[in-house]
Order: structure tokens, then C-alpha cells, then sequence
């Protein structure tokens, strides 16, 4: 007999007595089965329960990202990233500047070394940063009683700024941040070791800037504690204050005496004038206020996975420069040792190359008047579709963002019905705007506000 049943009449009949069997015998393996895992679960779990890590949650996912990863899945020909902040040209598509290029090749034609840079990083290219920033014929500059070290970009420039005053501003641990202010300040000055605290910027209601209650709750900041500004192009707003704003604020923190800790991401980028950009930093220095000040070249040079940065901290003459100059080394080396090479090249021939700088001040005025038209196109296509709403703030705001004001459900809707991915609180990256698709997210807009 094969297997458990005959052959009647042409048909198959199974035995009686074989369906029990087979049941209980694959009952009995199965509980073999669980008998020998059961060890092996109760070990993976023992496992799990004496791991270092078994305590550590799973962190939230950063929302930028989210908005990519969310992007990248939709299948409509239409969609529209507006959630990163990088530029692109009016094709949608990454830039690189010609003078980058160009530096490149000078690079690569000199066949230079790969060595370590210094503690502090490239001397020609802090030089330079520093010069950018304060400018040529700035007192504290041309006394050098200055001093900048290289930085991983704006965030890695910002932590060594941070994790220095944590060890040697002894006034206070108090640092006051425009609210809101870039997500990533938080983390690094909380991290650091310092506290957070804020004071009134943006006002949702006009989505402008609230001076009244900046002021006011500056004039109320303790002595001596820290501020921080956004030298310009304010992010995530795109609010600055105007320069009369700008001298208001400058006398109300010399009198608290607060400390200043700028931060320059956007330099040229912001209106394609490096010095208009850079004004605030000058006229607080020139108002005798001592600032510290982190840089990135990541937005004006397009040099975002170069991660070249600078920290400059203004001193009270050339020698104070100096001791300062030695902590700050002491500080970066634990950190990361020295700075990465090739960005800090890269910026530095073009700052210190005539013919390349002068390209540099074009191809960055072309990329800041790029987003401005962005700014004035997608107003005009507003009103063209009909939107009673005054949508001025979009033209008064500068940079790479901007806060339309829309409201998260909003958001929602342009992402569901029109695959238009943006952070909830309504920030958008100019940059992601084109000639192309202006129109089209007008149109979506004036439908969500309606």
C-alpha cells in the first residue's frame, strides 16, 4: 500500500485510520519543535534583556527627511520637493558653481598632498573667512585682534563656538535663541552643555517680524548672558530686520551686555551682496560690541558635502587673540583632530584668486536674484489665480526660505491632493521653485487657502 488511501472504482478513498495519525503526528512534531525553541527564544530574550543598549529607544525621525523619504515614493509627474534646503537651478537640479569648478582644476593640476591641515585648519582660507566677514578695512581685523579657526561647516563651526563658551564663558549658561530659530541650534547648544532660552522674532500673525516684542524681550534678557542672531537671511522665516532695526538691536544688547554669537550661513546668498549681508556683524562690531561669529560656505558656494565653515571669535587686542586662538585648539583636538582639506581649498583659492573671486560674486548674485524672481513669480501667479490673500510677506522675506503662513492642514492637502511636500509649520525652500512649476504651485496654493 502507497501512502494512505485505495483505489475504488477510479476513485481514491483514504483510509479511516490515517487522517488521525497524521494529525497526531504532526502535532507531536510540532510540539517537538516549540519544546526545542523554547531554550533558544528564552536565550535571545535573556539576550536582549542583558544588552547594553536594551534601554534605548528608538529616536523620532528628523522631519526633513520625512518629507524626502515621502517625496521620493510618490509617483505623480508633478510633485514638488520644498522641503530641503539646497539650491538647484531653474531645471530643478543640483548647481555646481563654475568657479568651484574651475578651483578644482587648479587643484588637481598642482597635484598637492593630502597631509593634515593644522588644529585650526587652512591658514589662507581663515584669513580669508575672516576678511569676508569682517571686511578689509575692518579695525579688528587689520589689528588682529581676531581670531578664526576652520569649521565642519556651519553646524561643526557652531558646536566649537558652543562647547567654548560652555568651558570658558563663566557669566552665564543661558542662551537665547530667536523663536523659532534653525532646528539644529537647539540640539547644539543643549548638547554642549548650555541652556536654552528664546526670545519673541517672527509674528505668525503678519508673518513678518515682531520687533516690538523682540526688543522688549531682549531689553529683559539678564546681563551677560548669550544671544544669538541670524546675521541674515533668518532661517527657517526668511524675516531679517531692516538696517535701522539692526541699530536698535545693536544698542539694546550693548547696553545689557550680552554677548553676541552670530550666525552667517548666507552670506551673498541672502541678497547677492556679501557685504550688505554681512552688515550687522560690522556695525555691531563697530558699536565696540566683541562678537563671536560661525560661517558656512555650504549655501554661497554650493560646497554642502565639503562641510567648510569658520569660527571667529573678536577679541580685545592682538594678544587676548592669541590665548583664545590656543584654547580653541585644545578644544578641537578631541573633537575631530583637524578639519577636512579639500572644501577649505576649494574656498580658499576662490576667495584669494582675483579672476575667480569676481566670478564667485556673480555666480552668488545669480543664484540669490534666481530665488528672488522665485519669490515675485510665485506672488504674480497668486494673483493671477485669483487669491484675495496678501501674500507681500513672500516678497519682504529673503534667502533660501520662506514661512507662507499656511496652516498645517493646508500643508496636508498640498501634499495629498497636489504632491507638494514642505515641513508642516509651511516653511518652503525657494531654491525648489522653478519657471516651470511656479505656476503650479500657485495654483495649488490658492485652491488649499481659498
Amino acid at each position: 500500500m502507497r501512502g494512505a488511501g485505495r483505489e475504488t472504482g477510479g476513485r481514491r478513498v483514504r483510509c479511516p485510520l490515517a487522517s488521525p495519525l497524521a494529525a497526531a503526528a504532526a502535532m507531536a512534531l510540532l510540539h517537538t519543535r516549540r519544546l526545542l525553541a523554547a531554550p533558544r527564544l528564552a536565550a535571545a530574550a535573556a539576550a536582549r534583556a542583558s544588552s547594553w543598549w536594551s534601554h534605548v529607544e528608538m529616536g523620532p525621525p528628523d522631519p526633513i527627511l520625512g518629507v524626502t523619504e515621502a517625496f521620493k515614493r510618490d509617483t505623480n509627474s508633478k510633485k514638488m520637493n520644498l522641503g530641503v534646503g539646497a539650491y538647484r537651478d531653474d531645471n530643478g537640479k543640483p548647481y555646481v558653481l563654475n568657479c568651484v569648478r574651475k578651483a578644482e582644476a587648479m587643484i588637481a593640476s598642482k597635484k598637492m598632498d593630502k597631509e593634515y591641515l593644522p588644529i585650526g585648519g587652512l591658514a589662507d582660507f581663515t584669513r580669508a573667512s575672516a576678511e569676508l566677514a569682517l571686511g578689509e578695512n575692518s579695525e579688528a581685523f587689520k589689528s588682529g585682534r581676531y581670531v578664526t579657526v576652520q569649521g565642519i561647516s556651519g553646524t561643526g563651526s557652531l558646536r566649537i563656538g558652543a562647547n567654548f563658551l560652555q568651558r570658558f564663558f563663566k557669566a552665564s549658561r543661558d542662551v537665547y535663541l530667536p523663536k523659532p530659530s534653525w532646528g539644529n541650534h537647539t540640539p547644539i547648544f543643549r548638547d554642549a552643555g548650555l541652556q536654552l532660552q528664546a526670545y519673541r522674532y517672527y509674528d505668525p500673525k503678519t508673518c513678518s517680524l515682531d520687533f516690538s516684542g523682540a526688543m522688549d524681550d531682549i531689553s529683559k534678557i539678564p546681563e551677560k548672558s548669550i544671544i544669538l542672531l541670524h546675521a541674515c537671511a533668518h532661517n527657517p522665516t526668511g524675516v531679517d530686520p531692516r538696517q535701522e532695526q539692526w541699530k536698535e538691536l545693536a544698542a539694546v544688547v550693548k547696553k545689557r551686555n550680552l554677548l553676541v554669537y552670530f550666525d552667517m550661513a548666507y552670506q551673498g546668498f541672502a541678497s547677492g551682496d556679501i557685504n550688505r549681508d554681512a552688515w550687522a556683524v560690522r556695525y555691531f562690531i563697530e558699536q565696540g560690541i566683541n562678537i563671536v561669529l560661525a560661517q558656512s560656505y555650504a549655501k554661497n558656494m554650493g560646497l554642502y558635502g565639503e562641510r567648510a565653515g569658520a569660527f571667529t571669535v573678536i577679541c580685545s587686542d592682538a594678544e587676548e587673540a592669541k590665548r583664545v586662538e590656543s584654547q580653541l585648539k585644545i578644544l578641537i583636538r578631541p573633537m575631530y583632530s583637524n578639519p577636512p582639506l579639500n572644501g577649505a581649498r576649494i574656498a580658499s583659492i576662490i576667495l584669494n584668486t582675483p579672476d575667480l573671486r569676481k566670478e564667485w560674486l556673480v555666480e552668488v548674485k545669480g543664484m540669490a536674484d534666481r530665488i528672488i524672481s522665485m519669490r515675485t513669480q510665485l506672488v504674480s501667479n497668486l494673483k493671477k489665480e485669483g487669491s484675495s490673500h496678501n501674500w507681500q510677506h513672500i516678497t519682504d522675506q529673503i534667502g533660501m526660505f520662506c514661512f507662507t503662513g499656511l496652516k498645517p492642514e493646508q500643508v496636508e492637502r498640498l501634499i495629498k491632493e497636489f504632491s507638494i511636500y514642505m515641513t508642516k509649520d509651511g516653511r518652503i525652500s525657494v531654491a525648489g521653485v522653478t519657471s516651470g512649476n511656479v505656476g503650479y504651485l500657485a495654483h495649488a496654493i490658492h485652491q488649499v487657502t481659498k
